[in-house]
């Protein structure tokens, strides 16, 4: 070879390497958006955690682009229109529908890994399928709809002396609180509602409102409100001496009494997994659309001690796990 043509292929081979090298260095942009969560809660912790350990640090190969509706749907539009205008190359809309629905207004091309609580993305038209989604929205959804009821019916055989059962609910929990009253009606029951409007909500007077009428246990439905401030709420429930159940691990881990679910961080982490892929070259809609398959009941005996009330035999050996 010339000595002319090895300095014109060494340079190309030195262009090539640079181009790679500039292009491993650019960081790949991801925005989140949680309804009522900030970036330091288990939500945001799972997704954190599950995208390190597939690689991505935050700084160097990643950026996360995070907003959070603090519980306030009527500003999810604005929050979506402007994460759109920083030209992510992956949308992870977590939570209700209100999410994935200002998420998907604010654009149909920019690929959408949702985690729907809630909600069916299909029988809403998110989606054209579970297997294959078309479009530009694939992720995870877990249908709380249903668990509500299960919910109940659990809260019902662990407290079976209770002859008024009192609701917690919010904007984000209306077809909840439906299937909580059909079966509320089959098992003999006239549920005692409180609705909370606001957040961060006041839980007192609710909570009095339920003593003052007699209520013996309560139901909290899932609203992204309730899960941020479940401390507050379990803490006040327990200080009213109000058995209660939830929708996650992390109410009774907080002090509720009960919860029956599935695991949010392991809906989070496979969103994650999910963004990955797309990042890789995926294409939404050729991944199908995932729901959860493992329902954990997580009994606080700690609480129950607390609040003077046996948990029967039965349902402490169907609980996935104890805390003690």
């Amino acid at each position: 070879m010339r000595r002319r043509d090895m300095i014109l292929a060494a340079g190309s081979v030195g262009l090539a390497w640079r181009r790679l090298a500039a292009a491993e260095e650019t960081p790949h942009r991801v925005a989140l958006i949680l309804t009522g969560q900030p970036r330091s809660s288990p939500l945001g912790i799972a997704i954190d955690q599950r995208m390190h350990e597939l690689g991505y640090v935050e700084g160097r190969n990643l950026v996360t682009l995070f907003r959070s509706g603090e519980g306030h749907a009527e500003l999810l539009p604005r929050i979506a229109a402007e994460l759109v205008e920083e030209h992510p190359e992956v949308l992870v809309a977590v939570g209700p529908e209100a999410t994935l629905r200002a998420v998907h207004a604010a654009t149909t091309s920019i690929p959408i890994v949702m985690v729907a609580i809630d909600y069916d993305p299909v029988a809403h038209g998110y989606a054209a399928g579970l297997a294959r989604p078309g479009g530009n929205i694939t992720g995870i959804f877990a249908q709380q709809i249903e668990l509500a009821a299960k919910r109940l019916e659990l809260l019902v055989e662990a407290v079976p002396a209770v002859k008024r059962i009192g609701v917690l609910s919010d904007e984000f929990s209306v077809d909840q609180l439906r299937a909580a009253e059909s079966e509320a009606a089959r098992l003999g029951f006239v549920l005692d509602t409180a609705e909370l409007h606001n957040p961060p909500y006041d839980f007192a007077p609710a909570i009095a409102q339920f003593r003052d009428r007699g209520v013996g246990a309560v139901l909290t439905l899932m609203s992204p409100v309730f899960f941020r401030q479940r401390a507050v709420l379990a803490d006040g429930l327990l200080r009213a001496n109000l058995p209660a159940s939830f929708g996650l691990r992390e109410w009774a881990e907080a002090g509720g009494l009960m919860s029956y679910g599935a695991s949010i961080g392991g809906m989070l982490r496979r969103a994650a997994e999910y963004v990955d892929k797309i990042l890789k070259g995926a294409k939404p809609a050729d991944l199908p659309i995932e729901q959860p398959t493992k329902f954990e009941l997580v009994i606080n005996l700690k609480t129950a001690k607390a609040l003077g009330v046996t948990i029967p035999p039965a349902i402490i050996a169907r609980a996935d796990e104890v805390i003690e």
